[in-house]
């Protein structure tokens, strides 16, 4: 009896055993179960993306950066294909799974790449994700690498990037302007920097199925998104004209023992930029090698700080980053608004008299010539003396409040174009608080800073009958995917000053050059206007030093070229600007104004047309744009043509002038398309009495062409003056000697 009772409670104890488990086995599949459905549910997408990236490889395609060429085609900036290549210490295995020797990678690694075998092993052996190798690596060393991998089987742990670099065919030319940029391609400094958007482009990718080691599934879907290139982008610098400036202007800096300088070289008409040379300039290609040799003597011991500023200070464009006192080369500004408002004439002799100094608020102002003043003077003669008591006579006439409306008028008071990199703005008194002694200091160019860009923007719209044009640096962008190319048209901000006054203001700058302080310019068979500037320092600035310059354009009709030269603190045998920098501008002209086709009027003894290249006018009617461009290139002709068509494609319908005429090499050929047909009347200048050179440029200022007949001076022209006739029309010019006239 006793044996069954116990029984009954072995069974009953098991059975409350068994429903224990089943309680917690029910528990756990309840919770497994809403373990599963939170999964399913709540986490779902996120673990399915995770497990299709972990599926997909990822590749980026690198786009490529546009290239910056210069007016002409020379590339100044441009990008190679190059690789990075990566490694992940913990997935690098054969074939056959197995891992690969570290010792004998690291080997490997330094072999090919030049690197350190210590350093590349102990990354190997400690790191565990993925750094970087090498990077920048050109192809063959590329190659290399892949023959090893493949000869040893090696499937996974080595990535091979593609990658580009940045190349500068030109080292240090305009490298102050241009700019480079960093180990990501980004842009730094310069254009490079401005222009990044427009270059950089867009990255692509590939994605595609991997396997457990990461190699990619064959046969599987991919999804290919393309990369969208840089665009190139086509400068106004000209090379040739840029390596001019270049080189007059570290001779000078070297020559006059200065701190630096720079060149502004400009296309009154258009606002184009021909050159901006800056001195010391550096290696695009090596940018943070510094190119002090001073510095770099004493590098390592400089601080971190002063290392930075050193590279900066090297990087600077002082032609649009930095200011200065313009001194006289302002006076320009200063007669031009006393012409424009009719307080001034240009030859009354008794409209100033210099004693040798002004007083001003008790202090006394002098002029150079203080111990041998220039008494009565001319506004003209004023300009020619760069006489500072005749200015400061002129200020106090015009007024602070009509001299700010036109510095405003000039842009001086705004940055000139967005895209130079770090532009700097002018510093000038508040209006509101100007006082005599102000106004005096001003009208002279001194105790308020400009940029030698703004300078040379204003002083250009003088030479542009009055017309202010805004700098252009950029001329086209060219999409390189499509072939497309977007053309950045000059643009004109404003009429300062009228025809009339600029006009004025251009004989009274050619006197300065001629017959004033500005002789250091002179070239003899070319009109030069200029004017010369010496700024002092400000008191307790005396280590910053003088800042000698010259602003000049020429030819004085029509005018092609506005050059400004800037010398800081030149410590050789003078520090006036027409003895520093006068010569340095004489000197670029006399290379740059024959490489733009401005003609001498020393071309030959008799001035006869025969001395002028010519050629006969090719028939381009009905031929592509394309062809018609280059074959009137080829013939020695310029191309104006309006609109942006396909040039491979749309065909010439007539041409201005006919085919067969002789004319001038570099004469201008108007090309008419069937959507571009609009054509613009011009009035013929009066041409009597002109010299062959004087005729060219004033038939070139109208936008016309000609035939000179004979030599000497013009006695007769074809068509009257005053008429109007369509752009492109050829005009011919009867000349005569003196002799032949009977005079």
């Amino acid at each position: 009896m006793g044996r069954k009772k116990n029984n009954i409670k072995i069974d009953n104890l098991g059975l409350k055993k068994l429903r224990i488990c089943m309680s917690v086995g029910f528990i756990l599949l309840i919770l497994l179960i809403f373990r599963i459905g939170f999964i399913q549910f709540v986490e779902g997408s996120e673990l399915k993306e995770m497990a299709v990236s972990y599926q997909l490889t990822n590749k980026t395609i690198t786009p490529s950066r546009g290239s910056i060429y210069d007016s002409t085609g020379k590339a100044l900036a441009i990008s190679a294909r190059v690789d990075t290549v990566s490694v992940n210490p913990t997935d690098i295995k054969y074939s056959n799974k197995e891992e690969v020797n570290k010792e004998i990678l690291a080997h490997e690694f330094s072999n090919i790449f030049g690197l350190n075998y210590e350093e590349i092993l102990e990354k190997l052996t400690t790191k565990d994700s993925t750094f970087v190798v090498a990077s920048k690596v050109e192809n063959d060393k590329i190659t290399e690498l892949k023959n090893w991998i493949k000869e040893n089987k090696i499937s996974s742990g080595i990535s091979i990037t593609e990658d580009v670099n940045r190349y500068y065919p030109y080292n240090n030319l305009a490298s102050n302007l241009i700019g480079f940029t960093g180990t990501d391609n980004t842009g730094l400094a310069g254009l490079e920097s401005t222009l990044n958007d427009m270059l950089s482009g867009t990255p692509g990718k590939i994605l595609a199925s991997k396997d457990s080691v990461n190699g990619e599934i064959p046969n599987t879907e991919q999804s290919y998104v393309p990369a969208q290139n840089g665009n190139d982008v086509t400068l106004t610098i000209d090379v040739n004209i840029q390596s001019i400036a270049e080189k007059y202007l570290s001779q000078a800096v070297t020559d006059n023992k200065a701190d630096g300088g720079n060149v502004i070289i400009m296309n009154p008409s258009n606002g184009d930029v021909l050159a901006m040379a800056t001195y010391p300039d550096y290696n695009l290609n090596e940018p943070y090698t510094i190119n002090s040799t001073e510095l770099q003597k004493n590098w390592d011991t400089l601080s971190s700080q002063e290392k930075s500023d050193a590279l900066f200070n090297m990087w600077n464009n002082p032609a649009v980053q930095s200011t200065y006192e313009p001194g006289s080369t302002f006076k320009i500004i200063t007669a031009a608004a006393g012409l424009e408002e009719g307080i001034i004439t240009p030859d009354n002799h008794t409209d100033f008299y210099c004693s040798g100094s002004e007083n001003i608020s008790g202090v006394e102002m002098r002029c150079w010539k203080y111990y041998d003043p220039h008494g009565s003077e001319s506004l003209r003669e004023a300009l020619g003396n760069s006489c500072n008591p005749a200015f400061i006579q002129l200020g106090r006439k015009i007024g602070a409040h009509t001299l700010y409306k036109y510095y405003k008028g000039f842009g001086l008071f705004n940055t000139t174009n967005p895209y130079f990199y770090g532009e700097s703005n002018s510093v000038f008194f508040d209006e509101k608080n100007i006082n005599e002694f102000n106004v005096a200091t001003m009208s002279f160019g001194q105790r308020f800073t400009i940029t030698p860009i703004q300078l040379i923007t204003a002083v250009s719209s003088i030479a542009n009958e009055g017309i202010l044009m805004q700098p252009r640096i950029v001329k086209e962008i060219k999409n390189t995917d499509t072939g497309s190319v977007t053309t950045i048209e000059p643009k004109a901000i404003r009429q300062v000053v009228s025809k009339e006054t600029a006009e004025t203001m251009m004989d009274m700058l050619e006197y300065v050059v001629n017959d004033g302080t500005g002789k250091y310019a002179k070239i003899n068979g070319y009109s030069i206007g200029g004017k010369t500037g010496t700024s002092e320092p400000l008191s307790g600035s005396e280590d910053e030093g003088y800042v000698a310059s010259f602003i000049a354009m020429s030819p004085t009709i029509n005018t092609q070229v506005v050059v400004l030269v800037t010398i800081y603190d030149p410590k050789g045998e003078s520090h006036q600007g027409s003895q520093v920098a006068g010569p340095v501008v004489k000197q670029i002209l006399s290379e740059v104004l024959p490489y733009v086709g401005v003609i001498s009027e020393n071309n030959t003894d008799s001035n006869s047309s025969t001395s002028y290249k010519t050629a006969i006018l090719p028939d381009v009617r009905n031929k592509t744009i394309e062809e018609a461009k280059a074959l009137l290139k080829d013939s020695g002709f310029n191309v104006r043509i309006t609109g942006n068509e396909d040039e491979a494609t749309t065909l010439i319908i007539d041409q201005v002038p006919k085919p067969g005429v002789t004319l001038i090499e570099n004469s201008t050929i108007y090309l008419y398309t069937s959507n571009n047909n609009v054509r613009i009347p011009t009035k013929i200048p009066d041409l009597k009495g002109m010299t062959s050179a004087q005729v060219i440029n004033s038939i070139q200022a109208s936008n016309l062409n000609v035939i000179l007949d004979g030599s000497g001076t013009v006695v007769s022209q074809d068509i009257a003056s005053g008429k109007e006739v369509e752009q492109g029309t050829v005009i011919t010019v009867t000349m005569q000697t003196e002799t032949a006239t009977g005079y």
